[in-house]
């Protein structure tokens, strides 16, 4: 029977349960990458486990967040990962070497292999024909120690991409369609893959940017083909070796379908503040705008620099307008220059940034309140940027660099027809490799004599008492629709520093909801929050469970989850429970005080949980879908607790 990609991706590393969706399947893991924001975690968890060398074919960690040092905090986590990745035999990129999504594509991405990582975007592998999957930074550990990926079978979703894209219009700009199309949960439970004639003309980087922001529409993966484009990447990199073809069979029939004609799409945007907020971008234009910023995992490739380059070549950027460049590799910034980019950036007014992942977390480049913010980024959920009150846009690169020359928003395809302006930009067939900022680990004998480097910012991993038979406990925050991990667990240069510091980041829990939190839920102790629909969006970090989990938060009652946030609630032992009739949502006020009895009788006898409102005088029915794995780590208090109380293979 013809089988889809994902299908045979998925076949390939099959190690238990059955490829139904909706049923728990366990896979073979070969490759994990991991970044500084979630990756001191990772390390720490890597010792609770006992592990005493990586187990899987390529384990590499990234330094492409935490860049700015206003003061020791990141130069002591940067410490910190260095000393633990020659202590269990991972790779580190220093910081420098660029954002981890393309550097890995670059160095060591390989068609038909499976990856998990602590960041949503490791999705952006699948440009490759990979099978990647952004999980919790205690999911990644535990691959890493030669453990499997538990993982719900995803539907899969045959998006079929036929034409060509036209002038002016570009990777971007299928996703944002996408977007516009499906919303930000439009993806949840499916692997999306692409297929059909309109591959033909999109490079392995362009759809890097497509895989990428897949994390955007909730889907737990993005899968292309290993084609012909993919072999032209890998040989441009040196690595043609690596190359195996992987495609779908004729006649694959998908779950669910959809079709995109891309000589129709025309440049499209984000509006402020969601990812799937996207109109045409001649509805916009003549907005003011006062920041561009190009750059980020979800514009990575030379391409996207090289054909901002050539609209400013030659002109200079708006007076108001900061326009702000940052590269996301030391490889791409080497090419840049050398086809004279850089220059061409430069003397148009640009600023440019070290190679990483800065103003997409909010690690700099914070832009002014109430002025309009440009960027080729994944994400402009609120604050987000490190502005309380931003107002930032999503585009692609010829969108963006169009508004630094107006000043304003402005369809692309209009200045070029004023301007004379040439789409065509001439990229090297071969890229200028680099690989002196990557650091291999010793050999295991030395490597057993290392002591991971712990500065005073680095904190114990918090002990986890298990789940209580009774809960009793008042709601201390009703969330609405589509909260992300970025209000749960905030980025910018304020918090980053700090993800070593759980009881000091901890004072950040839900500030963007309600800045009273951190102080009432330690006040409080054992409390429950409430939710809308996707909640816990967005990024991986499992901060957005520990911290609140640290505060005493137990249980969060939503109307659905996203896939990532729900199993990192998982992992350290907070209940997520889904309202039964998400009518019942309404009924609840901040305040009430919850009653859940026999919490270990209920979980296991099935997956219904009866909700007592002491305050209201009522009952409401909630529902869980744990497996019998995920019940015993809930009960537990976490599945590091789990572990503690029964022998495990990572411990050997």
């Amino acid at each position: 029977m013809p089988r889809t990609l994902a299908h045979k991706l998925i076949a390939s590393h099959l190690l238990d349960g059955e490829m139904t969706p909706g049923s728990e399947i366990a896979l073979r893991i070969d490759q994990t990458l991991t970044q500084d924001a979630t990756g001191t975690l990772v390390m720490q968890e890597l010792e609770s486990l006992g592990l005493t060398r990586a187990r899987t074919e390529v384990s590499v960690q990234y330094v492409d967040h935490n860049l700015l040092q206003a003061d020791e905090k990141n130069a002591e986590d940067h410490e910190f990962l260095r000393s633990a990745c020659r202590r269990y035999g991972l790779w580190f990129s220093k910081p420098g070497n660029g954002v981890s999504h393309p550097t890995h594509m670059q160095r060591f991405g390989e068609p038909g292999k499976t990856m998990v990582g602590s960041d949503s975007h490791t999705c952006a592998a699948g440009s490759l024909g990979m099978l990647a999957i952004g999980v919790g930074g205690l999911e990644v550990a535990m691959a890493i120690a030669g453990e499997p990926l538990r993982v719900r079978m995803p539907e899969v979703w045959g998006v079929r991409l036929t034409g060509e894209l036209p002038p002016w219009v570009s990777a971007k700009d299928v996703v944002l369609e996408m977007l516009r199309r499906h919303s930000v949960s439009g993806g949840a439970g499916r692997i999306i893959e692409y297929h059909g004639p309109g591959l033909a003309d999109l490079s392995a980087m362009d759809r890097h940017v497509i895989a990428n922001m897949g994390a955007e529409l909730g889907a737990t993966t993005t899968v292309f083909p290993a084609d012909e484009a993919v072999r032209k990447f890998l040989r441009g990199e040196d690595r043609e070796h690596a190359f195996t073809e992987w495609r779908a069979d004729e006649g694959a029939d998908y779950d669910v379908t959809d079709e995109i004609d891309l000589s129709a799409l025309e440049p499209l945007i984000a509006r402020p503040s969601a990812p799937d907020n996207v109109v045409p971008v001649r509805e916009v234009a003549g907005t003011d705008v006062r920041q561009v910023v190009i750059g980020s995992s979800a514009n990575p490739g030379l391409r996207d620099f090289a054909i901002a380059a050539r609209m400013v070549q030659g002109r200079q950027t708006r007076p108001e307008v900061s326009f702000d460049v940052n590269p996301t590799s030391r490889e791409i910034l080497e090419d840049l220059t050398r086809i004279g980019g850089t220059f061409e950036l430069i003397s148009s007014g640009a600023r440019i940034h070290q190679s990483g992942c800065m103003g997409c977390i909010g690690m700099g480049q914070a832009p002014a309140v109430g002025q309009n913010s440009l960027r080729t980024f994944p994400r402009n959920f609120p604050g987000r940027s490190g502005t309380r009150e931003d107002s930032v846009w999503l585009c692609s690169p010829e969108t963006a660099a169009a508004a630094a020359l107006e000043g304003a928003i402005t369809d692309p395809r209009e200045l070029a027809a004023r301007l004379g302006l040439d789409p065509k930009v001439e990229l090297p067939e071969h890229a200028s490799v680099n690989t002196s900022m990557l650091v291999e680990p010793p050999p295991q004998q030395e490597a057993e004599q290392v002591e991971p480097v712990k500065g005073p910012n680095i904190s114990a991993l918090p002990q986890l008492d298990p789940l209580p038979q009774r809960i009793a406990a008042p709601v201390l925050l009703v969330a609405g629709d589509n909260v992300s991990t970025d209000e749960i667990s905030p980025a910018g240069a304020r918090a980053l520093p700090l993800r070593s510091n759980i009881p000091a980041l901890s004072e950040f829990t839900f500030t963007r909801l309600d800045e009273t939190y951190p102080q009432r839920a330690a006040e409080t102790g054992t409390h429950v929050v409430v939710g809308g629909d996707n909640y816990g969006q967005g990024s991986s970090r499992e901060h957005a469970a520990i911290t609140p989990r640290h505060l005493g938060l137990r249980v969060v009652l939503a109307k659905s989850f996203a896939r990532i946030h729900w199993q990192n609630l998982i992992n350290f032992g907070i209940l997520p429970l889904r309202f039964a009739d998400p009518g019942d949502y309404d009924s609840i006020c901040a305040g009430d005080v919850l009653v859940l009895e026999d919490l270990p009788g209920q979980l296991r006898g099935g997956g219904d949980i009866t909700i007592g409102n002491d305050t209201r005088g009522n009952t409401i029915t909630a529902r869980h879908s744990l497996s019998e794995r995920q019940v015993q780590a809930v009960l537990a208090g976490g599945v590091i607790s789990m572990l503690a109380d029964s022998p495990s293979v990572v411990t050997r």
